[in-house]
């Protein structure tokens, strides 16, 4: 059998705050949907907790609004799988393995599509997932799944004997918390915590501090990829183009480096593979591989039929082209011959989803300015890139005063925009390709001279002569110097006379 990433294991989910929180449990007495009235004793609301307690697991295919709170939570293990389609916000506390369980059989969440929130806009300071707090829990993130935390921490074996193991095979996790740890890991006494990277991503808001902690934590072990055989990447970004960098970015690198990248989406039609070949165990030697290619999982994975699947066989070559449709995912794994006993070493299972991939829109910097005569143009401008053709437009998205920024030309990459109020002015151009858009905004500062559009800028340096902070040196300068002309305010200075300052 092809083993590849670590199989979702058991989840029990429950949840834990207000007194008149009811506590609901799915059953699975009629199926493995979470929206089946009759596997639950009440389906779960804005006020209950809920767990998951059945022999199978329990699929989230819909959008079930809010909950108070989940946990997962005695020898009870259950498993709860989102899927494309599938929204839940657990509005207090997420709990996967609040305790009970086992290393081969975890309380899990597995999001394998649609979006999990950790919180909710409305219920501010609240929102925390812990993975394995005294028990043992496992979150998953594959495919197009989302997690976000929007307000409090991602926990990671957080209390006495806690043991959390979080997987990102693929998707997104998003950390929004602004404090210094919206990630802990091992935190309690005795307690376990890993986090391992595959095809996923995770962003956390950008600063030093979280940056060390990061390093550290890959430092200790304690942050890994591919199973502690890949590479951890971190990457400090200027995601809202602002020459600021205000982003971190943590995923996984194999030393195979799969392009497509594991967990990427590719445009559909002819796609290359490509890889790097490992060093040969004897020098000179060349490195032959098996490719493997498929839409179809199970068949990698199992590997009953690995002829029905290769693509290429003993072959020494980086590269090779393959045919894929839209709204289809492939896998695909790389064995190498390396010249030992162990030959053909199996190579991971990567992935990626051929899909149309949306505009990547970058706008011109921002801009600061200043009025003439009440009003100012300012062109703006910027990039889109699309494998398709796109359609273009700017939007206000704020000013001073409804009606202060007149767009001309709006469906233009290079439009301007006519301001005619002092403040601050954003302005948004959104691609779209027909399927999807993308967009990024420009901020426009406009002030009521070029001397206060100067003084608004971090590097401004004031003019030494410049007395009456006018951004020029001239006779109102001298005026005012001349006016102040021996005038002493130190504690031994002088009796000068004001009419003859010879005389004392």
């Amino acid at each position: 059998m092809k083993l590849c990433k670590l199989l979702a294991l058991g989840i029990g989910l429950l949840a834990a705050c207000s007194l008149h929180a009811a506590t609901v449990t799915f059953t699975g007495a009629v199926d493995e949907f979470w929206s089946t009235p009759d596997n639950w004793d009440t389906v779960p609301g804005i006020d209950d907790k809920a767990r998951v307690r059945s022999e199978g697991p329990c699929v989230l295919d819909y959008d079930a609004g809010i909950i108070n709170q989940y946990v997962g939570e005695s020898s009870s293990v259950g498993h709860l799988i989102l899927v494309d389609g599938a929204q839940l916000a657990v509005r207090t506390w997420n709990i996967i393995g609040y305790a009970g369980g086992d290393a081969d059989n975890r309380h899990t969440i597995e999001v394998l599509g649609g979006v999990l929130n950790g919180g909710h806009p409305d219920y501010p300071n609240n929102g925390r997932i812990y993975v394995g707090r005294q028990g043992y829990g496992h979150l998953i993130i594959d495919h197009s799944g989302e997690v976000n935390l929007l307000h409090q921490e991602l926990g990671i074996g957080n209390e006495t004997n806690g043991d959390g193991l979080v997987e990102l095979r693929g998707g997104t996790l998003n950390l929004t918390d602004n404090g210094d740890a919206p990630l802990s890991i091992a935190t309690g006494t005795d307690a376990v915590g890993l986090m391992d990277f595959s095809g996923g991503v995770m962003k956390q808001r950008f600063s030093e501090g979280r940056l060390t902690r990061i390093n550290d934590y890959i430092a200790n072990g304690m942050i890994t990829a591919y199973s502690g055989v890949g590479t951890v990447v971190v990457e400090s970004i200027d995601e809202n183009n602002d020459d600021t960098l205000d982003t971190l970015i943590v995923k996984g690198r194999h030393p195979l480096t799969p392009g497509p990248e594991d967990g990427a989406k590719a445009v559909p039609g002819s796609i290359t593979l490509s890889w790097t070949l490992p060093d040969p165990c004897v020098p000179g030697q060349s490195v032959p591989v098996d490719v493997y290619f498929t839409d179809d999982l199970q068949a990698l994975k199992s590997f009953i039929d690995p002829d029905a699947i290769r693509i290429a066989g003993n072959q020494t070559i980086t590269s090779i082209t393959v045919q894929t449709q839209a709204k289809t995912r492939y896998y695909w794994a790389v064995d190498t011959y390396q010249g030992t006993e162990n030959d053909p070493v199996w190579g991971p299972i990567f992935e990626f989803y051929a899909d149309n991939i949306a505009p990547v829109v970058a706008t011109d910097l921002d801009v600061t300015t200043w009025l003439t005569d009440g009003t100012v143009d300012v062109a703006m401008g910027g990039t889109v890139t699309d494998a398709d053709p796109t359609t273009t437009t700017w939007t206000v998205v704020s000013e001073p005063n409804e009606g202060t920024a007149v767009i001309a030309n709006a469906d233009q990459v290079g439009a301007s925009v006519t301001l005619s109020e002092t403040g601050t002015y954003v302005l948004q151009l959104e691609a779209d390709d027909g399927e999807y858009t993308g967009s990024d905004t420009l901020t426009i500062h406009v002030f009521a001279n070029s001397c206060l559009a100067a003084q608004s800028l971090p590097d401004y340096v004031a003019n030494p002569g410049d007395l009456n902070a006018d951004c020029v040196v001239d006779q109102a300068d001298i005026d005012i110097l001349l006016e102040q002309w021996l005038n002493c305010n130190g504690l031994d200075c002088p009796n000068i006379d004001p009419v003859d300052p010879i005389l004392q």
